[in-house]
């Protein structure tokens, strides 16, 4: 078993062994085996989506409650290892998270046959449109304003060392701002299947 855990590949491959496991043992046992079709498809496309989003989120959630204001308590000897392998890895995953969760989203969102409407605000998917329009607020400012941004503070593209503490605070105050928005984005998701607007 420990030869699974100490692979991340293996650890994801072990899971999604598991999953179909789960799918054929629930099938069998229910007398309704998986059905390829529309409906299956937007289930595993609304299942992307979420996974996506723990991505996204997760790691929003833990630079902002943990690597933001644990980094002034790092002595300055250690801030380097955050800094050139810790944070770009976070934030490679944080981006492409962000991008996947917009992708797949809309991708729901056509495939469901609501993507217009939505954008649109539209009685009956407002509260998913809300939502919809905040998770695009919030996947532009990672890619446009924090990871522009970062790269500088990081040292991972040139720019004056002037520049580095200003760069590091417009990131930082963007993240902020994304987390804010998550808390009411996260609720009109919810909202729009659960009846909450």
């Amino acid at each position: 078993m420990g030869v699974i855990f100490q692979s991340l590949g293996r650890t994801l491959l072990a899971g999604l062994v598991i999953l179909v496991a789960i799918v054929v043992v629930t099938g069998a046992l229910t007398g309704q085996p998986m059905k390829i079709d529309h409906a299956w498809s937007a289930f595993v496309m609304r299942w992307l989506h979420v996974l996506c989003g723990v991505m996204w989120i997760g790691l929003l959630w833990y630079l902002n409650f943990v690597q933001i204001p644990t980094m002034p308590k790092i002595p300055d000897p250690l801030k380097p290892a955050i800094g050139k392998h810790i944070a770009p890895e976070v934030l490679f995953w944080f981006r492409w998270g962000a991008l996947a969760t917009v992708v797949t989203g809309l991708l729901l969102a056509w495939m469901s046959g609501y993507l217009v409407d939505a954008l649109l605000l539209k009685k009956g998917v407002h509260a998913i449109g809300i939502g919809m329009w905040m998770a695009l607020i919030m996947a532009f400012n990672v890619w446009f304003i924090i990871w522009p941004n970062q790269q500088k503070a990081l040292g991972l593209v040139d720019c004056p060392a002037d520049q580095k503490p200003k760069a590091a605070r417009m990131a930082m105050l963007t993240s902020r701002f994304n987390t804010m928005f998550s808390i009411g984005m996260l609720y009109c998701m919810v909202a729009q299947q659960n009846g909450g607007f």
